[in-house]
């Protein structure tokens, strides 16, 4: 029962839902919630609703018209998205980071379906709001400080752009906001936003100093409004300034006063000066920011001129168009600085003496009062009268009669004021003047008689008077004495006469005295021919109405002559003319006596006579006639005038002027050197009368211009200085001279220096072989000494040319080098030195060279040329000559010429001086048509030599030979040999040794592997060794040298007896790379298809029969744990030297010459090897023990010109290899110090290659 009621309430709900499903299918789509008007700020979200229920179609949003699609992610609109809910039919629109774009009108659309019409939403607008931008102040730039001026009225915009809607503008100062702003909209830079400017006008007040002008913008939008402001600098006057420190009414000179003037406020704050009587004396001032005021301080040192002075203060800035001034008078009380008396304090006794006392400016007036001794006198008149600044002066005469007891009493003005307690006098000294009394002189006795020069003493003396009297003693010469009279007053007597007006007072050399009332006055006289009966006379001197009493007294004094003068005739005379001179001597008493003397020979004199003199004196005249010559000019004539009586005498002379023409020296030089590129002087020593010459120089016959020449100088006495000299000024020169007597010309003969040129070498110089050679340098220089010349050889060694045999030789200009029996050895660069001492020395060189027929260099190694014949390798058959001039090549095979028009064969030559090179490349080698003997021929004009070179396969290596000891010690020996052919590959050697201890031989590899040379360590003492050594290569190893027979060497018992102390390393040639083989092209023919598989099959056999081992000091050999797939991999040192290519051509010397190496045997030659230093593991041991079954072609320099057969190996980089480095390794030693050689007693090669380890090209072939 219950299960039928389940069923049936089951199928009814059924029923239900399909009819319900019926009913919704017929539903009409209809919105359940439309979009409304959205207004957003800029980059927020907006979103626009959209509801629909019976949703059948496909809705999407409509943008201004613009359909925008039904995706949730709508195309080319990125920020807008459809924010959907199908199954509530939710198809909301999302805009995000709305921008100014997204404003516009929206509509949501449903699309018709097949059960419902379409429908359409009201259209709603999305309105995006944009906050202001920051204001833009358009006069003034933000946060600037602004400069104004308070109480003028500034206009001020600001302007704020695109803004939604239109935002308000509001100025503030400060805190406080500014009324009067007029604001006006304009569209902005979009039809949807707004620009809003506003103006401002401000009248800025002291009160806005410092403040903020801000504009700020706002609108809805923005939360904070946006705001640009400035600081204004408002410009205002200062406060009149106050000046402190003046509290008068008086101040006293000499006190100081320290004055301050403020002046408060104003912007900027004032400067601040000092005026006095409107002068300025300071402008220094400080300012207090903090306080808001200027201050100057000012300093006064008050002195009597600042009595009644105006000290102002004045106070400005730039808003001022006058200063305020704030101003003080000083009212100074001063004293006069000084009293002062004038007029004369001395009179004659009984006589009236009028004085005047004045006191200087005072503040207030002083009295005046006189005092004589301790007497007060009354004064005669008293006068006070104004001075500057303001102060007053008060004079005071007085008149007085002078007595005789009066003299010597002081005189006193007094200037004094009780009110000020001053008191200051003046004083003078009363002088009151009387007569001396008496006079009379001390003097030697009239009739003494005085030599010139005798100093003789005079007294006067003098009693009585007031003041004392003055005495002077006073000389009347003789010549003045006719207005005296005669008669001579006796000593100590008064003069009846006064003397005459000649006289001369007499002030040297006096001393006066006194004593009591008693004055004196001492002349030392020395005694001259001006005092002979010259008159002395002493003056006593009183008061000035007062006659002077006097003394006098007469000197008799004897004297030589005081001069002597000659006279002529005739000024200028000529030669051959006479002269004839006169002299005649000044004063003397007694008379003296007058000689003549020219050139220190006495003349005779004629006419000899005497007459009186001054001083009382006498003259002596005479006269002398001269026959002149040109010698004569210049020269003096002496006048002698001699006292026989006094010894003494004066002498004079007379210096001939004789005119002629220009005369040289006989000391004129003739000849001048001078070095090139200097300056010379020639010099002139020529004479005339009159002395102005005039100098003309010729050169060449042409007249050198000196004046504004630059190289010609005429200097004084007419020398000629040339500069710059070149060797094309050296010749004779040629001076004319000529005055106004006549002309005179000689020749100088300037040589001129130089350094030595080069003027032409014989370069080059040709030589036979045999022949004697001459180099001749010829050279220009001056001087020419005899060892001018030096050669030099430019060569590596050093050796000197005598050593060479060869001679020099110098004749003037020209050195020659001259080599006879010319040898090789002579051919070279020489080099040709001039040097005369002269810097810098010449130089040049030439080539000297020796010319000989080719010689071919003929090594074993260069007979014979390994390459493989499967047709498609190539060979390089090199043959190398010496020879001069240029050595050709032609080749040959089998003795018939070949013919290099075959593309087959390429013939090339290269020249490197006298190293010819001439290579025979053959191409696609083939072993049936190319395996023969090649013949080289090396020809030049002086004759011929030939070459056979074997074309073979490669094989193993041909044995060494020439094995010697270059040194041994006691624990090791030095070995050398030459290698042997290598077989067409890489070869090393392995060095066997055997002592008679030992079981059996020991081998040692040698390092660097292809070495020429190798030093054998770990010897013992005292032992006889027997050495031989191999070569091998990747194809077998050689015999041992010399037939295998070894040599046997002896080491020495003791380090002492050590022949060559340390092993040398062997130095080794330049490798010459090898040319790098063909690639294989095409298929391998048949033949070479069984070569390849008989060889390998051969080696297969081989590899069955190695064993890998591990040699051990002790003999015993031990396994090696992996096979080892490499050969002696030994590292080239880094100190290997490369030779030179002198090495290669040493090494591979022509037959019939010994090979250049160094008799003591210190140092060996290597060979040297491809790349040295680096090799891979395709360098590899082998050991072949079959013969070669085909025939042996000699093979020459192929493979010396091949790149390398292995890559390089470098061991700094790779792990070393235990077999090989072990010994090294344990030693600690690197293998560039040749580590002491581990012994190995394995005979046989340890390591034989891989048959896919060996090149084809290597393996050889079956002919």
């Amino acid at each position: 029962m219950v299960s039928w009621g389940l069923g049936v309430l089951l199928i009814r709900l059924l029923l239900n839902l399909i009819n319900q499903g019926c009913c919704a299918e017929n539903l009409q789509q209809a919105f359940r919630v439309e979009p409304d008007n959205v207004t957003v700020h800029e980059g927020k979200t907006a979103l626009l609703r959209c509801e629909v229920d019976n949703l059948s179609g496909i809705v999407q949003w409509v943008k201004d018209g613009l359909l925008l699609g039904p995706n949730q992610d709508i195309p080319r609109f990125p920020r807008y998205s459809m924010v959907r809910d199908p199954s509530q039919g939710k198809f909301n629109l999302q805009i995000t980071r709305s921008q100014l774009e997204d404003d516009a009108m929206y509509e949501c659309q449903v699309g018709p379906s097949e059960k419902s019409r379409g429908i359409i939403s009201r259209s709603v607008l999305l309105s995006v709001l944009i906050p202001p931008k920051r204001p833009l102040i358009r006069e003034y730039q933000a946060n600037s400080t602004v400069t104004w001026v308070a109480g003028m009225e500034y206009t001020v915009h600001c302007q704020v752009e695109d803004a939604r809607p239109a935002a308000e503008i509001t100025f503030r100062s400060g805190d406080k906001e500014v009324t009067g702003v007029s604001s006006s909209i304009q569209p902005g830079s979009n039809d949807k936003l707004f620009s809003t400017e506003a103006m401002l006008r401000i009248t800025p007040q002291s009160s806005d100093n410092r403040q903020r002008l801000t504009c700020a913008a706002s609108n809805p939008v923005a939360l904070i409004p946006v705001v640009v402001s400035f600081t204004m600098n408002i410009l205002f006057p200062p406060q009149p300034p106050v000046i402190r420190g003046y509290d008068g009414p008086t101040v006293k000179a000499k006190d100081k006063v320290e004055l301050t003037c403020i002046s408060l406020s104003g912007n900027p704050l004032a400067t601040l000066q000092w005026l006095k009587n409107d002068e300025v004396i300071s402008t220094n001032w400080e300012t207090d920011n903090a306080g808001q005021l200027s201050r100057s301080s000012l300093s006064l040192s008050i002195t009597a001129e600042d009595n009644m002075a105006t000290i102002s203060c004045q106070a400005l800035n730039q808003v001022l168009p006058l200063p305020l001034q704030a101003s003080i008078t000083l009212h100074v009380v001063f004293l006069p600085d000084q009293v002062k008396i004038i007029g004369s304090s001395s009179t004659e006794e009984n006589k009236e003496v009028s004085l005047s006392c004045s006191t200087s400016a005072s503040n207030p007036p002083v009295l005046l009062r006189w005092w004589l001794g301790w007497k007060e006198l009354n004064a005669t008149e008293v006068t006070v009268s104004e001075a500057a600044h303001g102060g007053m002066i008060t004079v005071s005469n007085i008149t007085y009669t002078a007595r005789r007891e009066d003299n010597g009493l002081s005189l006193i003005c007094e200037a004094f004021n009780e009110a000020i307690l001053y008191a200051k006098s003046a004083t003078v000294t009363l002088r009151v003047q009387y007569p001396p009394q008496k006079i009379w002189i001390d003097v030697p006795p009239p009739e003494t008689c005085f030599r010139a020069g005798t100093v003789v003493k005079l007294t006067c003396f003098a009693s009585g008077g007031h003041p004392l009297p003055r005495l002077e003693w006073y000389k009347v010469p003789e010549s003045h004495q006719a207005k005296i009279p005669e008669e001579v007053v006796k000593p100590g007597q008064e003069s009846l006469k006064d003397p005459d007006k000649e006289s001369k007072v007499v002030r040297d050399r006096t001393t006066p005295g006194s004593s009591g009332n008693i004055v004196s006055k001492e002349l030392l006289l020395t005694t001259t021919a001006s005092d002979n009966m010259a008159a002395y006379y002493c003056k006593a001197f009183g008061s000035s109405r007062t006659p002077a009493l006097t003394a006098e007294t007469r000197l008799h004094v004897q004297f030589p002559p005081l001069s002597a003068k000659i006279t002529v005739t005739a000024k200028e005379v000529r030669p051959g003319q006479s002269v004839t001179l006169h002299c005649k001597s000044g004063s003397s008493n007694p008379p003296a006596n007058l000689t003549w003397l020219k050139d220190g020979k006495r003349l005779k004199a004629t006419n000899p006579e005497q007459k009186k003199a001054e001083f009382g004196g006498f003259s002596t005249s005479g006269k002398v006639t001269l026959v002149v010559s040109s010698a004569d000019h210049g020269m003096r004539v002496e006048c002698h005038a001699y006292s026989s009586v006094l010894s003494e005498g004066v002498n004079t002379f007379y210096q001939l002027t004789v005119l002629f023409p220009p005369e040289f020296s006989s000391e004129q030089p003739l000849v001048v050197q001078a070095v090139e590129h200097g300056a010379v002087q020639l010099p002139l020593l020529v004479s005339a009368s009159p002395p102005d010459i005039t100098y003309r120089w010729s050169f060449l016959g042409e007249v050198l211009l000196t004046e504004g020449s630059p190289r010609y100088h005429l200097r004084d006495g007419g020398s000629l200085e040339i500069w710059n000299l070149t060797r094309a000024d050296a010749g004779k020169y040629k001076i004319y001279c000529e005055n106004p007597e006549g002309h005179n010309e000689t020749a100088l003969l300037l040589d001129v220096q130089y350094s030595p040129s080069i003027r032409s070498i014989g370069d080059p110089t040709y030589v036979d072989l045999g022949g004697t050679a001459e180099i001749e340098c010829q050279a220009d220089a001056n001087p020419t000494p005899a060892n001018m010349f030096q050669w030099r050889w430019l060569n590596d060694l050093e050796q000197s040319l005598e050593e060479l045999g060869i001679e020099l030789q110098s004749d003037g200009l020209i050195g020659r080098l001259r080599v006879q029996e010319a040898k090789r050895a002579h051919a070279g660069l020489y080099e040709c030195q001039a040097d005369n001492g002269i810097s810098p020395a010449a130089r040049s060189s030439a080539r000297l060279i020796v010319r000989y027929p080719p010689e071919i260099i003929k090594s074993p190694g260069l007979r014979k040329v390994a390459a493989s014949g499967d047709g498609r390798s190539q060979a390089a058959l090199q043959c190398r000559a010496q020879g001069v001039p240029t050595v050709h090549f032609s080749w040959a095979k089998n003795g018939v010429s070949l013919d290099l028009q075959s593309p087959r064969y390429t013939a090339a030559a290269e020249h490197e001086g006298s190293l010819h090179t001439g290579t025979l490349t053959i191409a696609n080698v083939s072993a049936v048509l190319d395996y023969a003997t090649f013949t080289c021929t090396a020809s030049n004009e002086l004759g011929t030599d030939t070459l056979d070179i074997q074309l073979l396969s490669t094989s193993r290596p041909d044995p060494p030979s020439g094995l010697k000891v270059v040194g041994v010690a006691h624990n090791w020996l030095a070995l050398e040999w030459s290698p042997g052919f290598d077989g067409g590959l890489q070869q090393s050697f392995r060095v066997r040794y055997h002592w008679p201890a030992a079981p059996s031989f020991r081998y040692v590899d040698v390092f660097p592997p292809q070495s020429s040379a190798f030093t054998l360590m770990g010897l013992r003492p005292n032992t006889v060794y027997n050495v031989s050594v191999n070569a091998r290569n990747a194809l077998g190893e050689s015999d041992f040298a010399d037939g295998g027979a070894g040599l046997s060497v002896t080491t020495t018992g003791s380090e002492e007896e050590t022949i060559d102390r340390e092993p040398k390393t062997p130095s080794l040639p330049e490798p010459v790379s090898p040319l790098l083989p063909l690639p294989l092209v095409g298929l391998l023919s048949t033949l070479g298809v069984l070569l390849i598989v008989s060889n390998l099959s051969f080696l297969g056999c081989l590899l069955c029969r190695r064993q890998v081992r591990t040699p051990k000091v002790d003999g015993t050999q031990e396994e090696v744990k992996g096979k080892v797939r490499f050969g002696n991999n030994y590292a080239v040192s880094k100190w290997l030297k490369l030779g030179t290519r002198t090495a290669q051509l040493e090494e591979h010397s022509s037959e019939g010459s010994s090979p250049k190496t160094t008799s003591t045997g210190t140092e060996a030659t290597a060979r040297g090897w491809s790349q040295p230093g680096h090799h891979t593991d395709s360098e590899m041991d082998a050991s072949v023990t079959g013969q070669h079954e085909y025939e042996e072609v000699r093979l020459p320099w192929q493979y010396e010109e091949m790149k390398p057969l292995y890559e390089r190996w470098y061991p700094q980089e790779e792990p070393w290899i235990y077999e090989y480095a072990g010994d090294y390794q344990r030693r600690r030693r690197s293998v560039d110090g040749y580590a002491e050689v581990t012994q190995v007693y394995d005979p046989v090669a340890d390591f034989l290659p891989l048959d896919g380890e060996l090149p084809f090209e290597q393996r050889g072939e079956l002919v």
